[in-house]
């Protein structure tokens, strides 16, 4: 947290009001971790998914994190999780084996970062105002659908979602996306990007029905669609003319 505007004692308390008020206003489950860093919150917000409340004391910390494998920590990603396995680290028992000089010199100055998450000691500091990468609305379904036309159906109410938050901050995007999930779990992305912001919802719907009828016929139903707008900026900042439309 970076400030306690309401003066609440305890962060177990904020994070309780924080999920009641999105029952209220969404009818919305919602999990909530409460830590002393910003990994280990994270984790514990995963612990009780999908509507529960999870707090990791300084005393829980160390051993909370020792069983977790490398890929579960803050910048392990692919590539360096494969590189860690070559050398024989898989969990973070394996790297708490490892001195801070053995890991900066098979992985640089992150080596450092890796040395203390895997002790539960993360100084990265909470940032409530870092810039909005893009804005999205989902939803899942009760039965999977197969129609163009339900899925049509659909797409309203998301895209309402998504212009009602730009009508509301004065942001708008370049980027469509549309996200589906199959009834097998298969998700598949689909993009169009314009030179131009797009201006009015009119658009906005225009395009995610056109990314969503590209792909049909479909084998099998959909659980869930999601549609996001990326490539943010103030409705009055300039956009690069240089930007090419892609699909």
């Amino acid at each position: 947290m970076t400030e306690n505007l309401q003066d609440i004692a305890s962060a177990t308390e904020i994070a309780e009001q924080i999920r009641a008020k999105i029952r209220a206003e969404t009818q919305l489950t919602a999990s909530a971790g409460v830590s002393y860093n910003k990994f280990l919150a994270k984790l514990a917000s995963d612990h009780c998914k999908p509507d529960g409340l999870f707090v990791i004391t300084p005393a829980m910390g160390p051993n909370f994190v020792e069983a977790l494998p490398v890929e579960r920590f803050h910048g392990v990603g692919p590539a360096t999780a494969a590189r860690m396995r070559e050398l024989g680290i898989f969990t973070a028992i394996d790297l708490r084996a490892k001195d801070e000089t053995f890991l900066l010199k098979h992985f640089g100055k992150v080596g450092r970062h890796f040395y203390w998450i895997c002790r539960g000691i993360d100084h990265r500091p909470v940032l409530p105002n870092r810039i909005r990468k893009s804005i999205g609305a989902e939803n899942t379904f009760p039965r999977d659908l197969t129609s163009l036309d339900d899925m049509r159906a659909e797409l309203g109410p998301l895209v309402d979602k998504v212009w009602h938050h730009c009508d509301s901050t004065g942001v708008r995007g370049r980027t469509v996306t549309l996200k589906v999930k199959f009834s097998d779990f298969q998700i598949i992305t689909r993009s169009r990007s314009r030179v131009t912001l797009i201006s009015d919802r009119s658009t906005l719907a225009s395009i995610s029905a056109e990314l969503l009828a590209a792909q049909f016929p479909l084998r099998k139903g959909v659980r869930l669609i999601g549609v996001s707008l990326s490539s943010l900026c103030a409705e009055s900042s300039e956009v690069n003319p240089q930007v090419a439309l892609a699909l």
